[in-house]
């Protein structure tokens, strides 16, 4: 990502919530974004996926993926990026998740969606899933709610 600047036009005026912001992520790496509250992690980890509201928008830079440059790219190409190729967690998992579905029922509908597989191959890869990141006993977690 080179020269992101992501600004929000306000009554009040420009906010400019990102304002040049480089780095790089090879294959096989992850990246965490870490800083004081009111930095611009989330707005530059949404400009990324082009999530922005309407007063949100990016300005300049662009953001190469496979050769492509992902703020050029159709919304349905982005669709088919997002979940599949990048992936965000949001901060407050009361919100990321609906409490009224299993844990195991939502990311299996995303893993449906995205690798165009059916459940229940989906649900063993959910709770695959939850063991590579740490979920003690992800088994029974999976049927759990959030």
């Amino acid at each position: 990502m080179r020269n992101l600047k992501t600004y929000f036009y306000t009554e009040d005026g420009i906010v400019k919530a990102v304002d040049g912001v480089d780095f790089d992520v090879y294959q096989g790496e992850t990246l965490g974004i870490v800083g004081e509250s009111g930095c611009g992690k989330s707005v530059t980890s949404l400009s990324i996926l082009r999530l922005l509201d309407e007063k949100g928008k990016i300005v300049d830079g662009s953001i190469i993926m496979e050769g492509k440059d992902l703020l050029k790219l159709s919304e349905e190409k982005m669709r088919s990026i997002r979940g599949n190729d990048i992936a965000m967690i949001f901060q407050e998992p009361m919100v990321a998740l609906n409490p009224v579905f299993t844990v195991g029922d939502q990311i299996t509908e995303a893993i449906v969606l995205h690798q165009k597989t059916d459940e229940v191959t989906a649900k063993k890869m959910a709770v695959d899933l939850l063991r590579k990141v740490g979920i003690p006993e992800p088994e029974k977690r999976v049927d759990e709610y959030p």
